[in-house]
Order: structure tokens, then sequence, then C-alpha cells
């Protein structure tokens, strides 16, 4: 299909951009819609199981990290081990994907034997899956509404006005050109997941399976570095390392990214409906099957958003059915390619960076200071 962009308001204009939705208004009420769609989605079969689909992908992703050993002891002392690294992000962020979509019983039959797996995945990530789950839960639960979704809080990145304008110090600099600076910060995402999982597991508050994921992230640690300092060079291993970290950072935050960034901010009081709330505030990425397969299903949001546990290989064919209720019911459905939707991102962190600058800080004011 085209590379276009759906929605209430031309794309590329600060007005979706910067769309804010109130309290004192409501949606259409469309919930009778949603369960209309959701008996039809039912009936269609798009809410079975898709075993034999990830039996094959997670038989890919095993081979791939096979071929990446068997390069690692045919290579030996070499800096080409660094294009090695760069392809053990990508099967890691792979791991990743499993693990979001194990976590929203997509894989499996059963919920415990769906949260088995996940928690598996997450730690051979490197990653919390107690800590990951939760906050994302919150995030499906309200997408882009402030004070609930965790996705748009403030960290080093700002993505509310009101955050930006109380940034300070060094952060202030990089919220000033956040939009910019975003795809270079996201080299530091991989090694900030990892940080955030630890920091979670070693804190006072009770966690489920704590010492289960300690035990599975330590071992994965050991597993990876162990070979990697004892068969390199420090300083290539470090280098290995490093890459490995900078790709899944930008590999997860470009998929993860475009999602909803961009998307209207819902206001903390807003009244709206289930339907409504997660179409509105999702962006799918067109593509097809590529983008499928480079983003795990995350490139049909809306889709994911309204029926989370659908397996990844139906969302295709719910899309379809989702879009002609959308225009049935009037909620603007939006969708875009992902070159696209990137520009969006930058675009948005870019003017949310403004609430961070000097209101005097330009070339006219400053000649008469």
């Amino acid at each position: 299909m085209p590379n276009t962009t759906t929605s209430a308001t031309p794309a590329g204009t600060l007005g979706p951009l910067r769309q804010t939705y109130a309290g004192t208004g409501t949606f259409p009420p469309v919930a009778r819609a949603y369960t209309q769609l959701s008996q039809i989605v039912r009936e269609s079969g798009l809410l079975r199981r898709a075993r034999w689909f990830y039996v094959v992908v997670g038989a890919a992703i095993i081979a791939g990290f096979g071929g990446a050993l068997t390069g690692f002891l045919l290579l030996g002392e070499s800096w080409f081990q660094l294009i090695l690294a760069a392809g053990v992000g990508v099967l890691f962020t792979q791991v990743a994907f499993l693990t979001h979509e194990a976590a929203h019983r997509q894989i499996l039959s059963s919920g415990r034997s769906n949260d088995r797996l996940a928690r598996v995945l997450a730690s051979a990530a490197g990653m919390s899956y107690s800590w990951w789950d939760s906050k994302h839960s919150r995030h499906h639960a309200n997408p882009n509404r402030v004070g609930k979704d965790p996705d748009i809080a403030v960290d080093t990145i700002a993505f509310l006005d009101a955050d930006a304008a109380k940034s300070r110090g060094f952060t202030r600099h990089i919220v000033r050109r956040q939009g910019w600076l975003f795809f270079p910060l996201l080299t530091l995402e991989g090694l900030n997941l990892h940080y955030q999982g630890l920091r979670h597991l070693l804190s006072h508050k009770p966690v489920t399976g704590r010492w289960i994921e300690l035990a599975m992230i330590a071992a994965r640690f050991i597993v990876l570095l162990v070979p990697l300092f004892a068969f390199l060079p420090l300083g290539m291993a470090f280098a290995c390392l490093g890459i490995e970290l900078a790709v899944v950072g930008v590999y997860m935050g470009s998929s993860f990214a475009p999602n909803h960034k961009g998307m209207p901010i819902i206001a903390p009081d807003a009244k709206l409906d289930f339907f409504s709330k997660q179409v509105r505030t999702s962006r799918n990425i067109s593509g097809g099957r590529w983008a499928t397969s480079l983003m795990g299903g995350l490139n049909y949001q809306v889709e994911h958003h309204l029926f989370p546990s659908m397996a990844r290989p139906h969302l295709a064919k719910a899309r379809v059915i989702v879009r002609e209720y959308c225009a049935a019911n009037d909620v603007p459905y939006t969708e875009t390619n992902l070159w696209r939707s990137y520009a969006i991102v930058i675009a948005y962190l870019n003017t949310v960076g403004l609430a961070a600058r000097d209101p005097f800080d330009c070339p006219l004011s400053a000649q008469y200071r």
C-alpha cells in the first residue's frame, strides 16, 4: 500500500504533533463498536495462537547465535569481530521482541507458561522481566496519558513541555536539542535497559522472581563476557561489547519510538473510551512483511493495542478490519512509512525542547543585551 498518513489533521504540521485532549472533552461513543469489532476478530480466528511461526522464528534466532559463535571462533583476534558484535545486537533485539510477545500471552497457550518464557527470554537479553512488565502494563493501560504512562515520563529526554521547562544543568542543554540528539542518545539505551533492570532487582521493594532473574542475568553475562575477554585483546573486547550495546539501543529504540511519540497527549482528567484511546494515540508503520520482520510486529501498533494477545502473523489481517471500523465510527487511524515516522518524532521532540530554551535566547534579542 502507499506510504501515507491517515489522521484527523494533515500530517507534518504542528497541529497533530502538539495536540492534547483535555478533560472536558469526550470521544464519540464507540464502546459498542469495539464490542462488535472484538467479536468479528474472534470469529475470524485472529486470536488463535501461531505456534509454528514462533518455532520458526525461535529456531532462526538460535541458528543466528550459532553462526555468530562459529564466526567468533574462526575470526579470532580480528577487528571484523565488530561486525559480528553488531549482528549479536540485532539477535538480542529480536529476542526482546519475542519477550514482548510472550509477555502479552501471544506465544503459548497458558498465561503462566508465557510468563515463564518471557522471564527466560528477558534474562537472555539482559533485562529484568519484572521491571519491564510492570512498566509496559502501565503503558498499555494509559498510552500517552500524562502522569499514567511511564513511557512519556521524563528521563534524559522530555516528552512534555512541563518536563522540558523543568530541566536543569547539562540535561537542559540536551533537551534543547533533543530531537536531533534522539538517535545518537539511543546508542546508550542498551546500557540503560541493563541498568534499570538491575536497579529494580537490587532495590528493597518486593520483586517477583528476584533471585531467579538475577541468577539468569548473571549467567547470561558470564556466557557472553567470559569468552569475549578471554579470547580477544582488552580493547577489542570492550569495542565489541560497546557495539553490541549500541546496536541493541538503536534498534530497539528505533522500533518502539514511532509507535506513540508525536501522537496526541491525553490530559490526566480526560474521559476516553478504550477504543478511541488506543487508536488515537497509536501509529502504524506501513511496509508489510519486511516491516513486521524488522520491528517484531510493532509496526501494527494500533491493532496490538486493541488486541494485545494477538499473535504477530494475524496483525495484518486485523488491520483491514480495524481500519473499516475506524472509518465507520469517525476515529482517526494513523499510518505512515518508517522514515516519515522518524521525521515526526524528531520534529515533536524539537518542539517540546523549545520549552527548555531561554525566552530571550535568539539572535535579535542578543543585540540588545
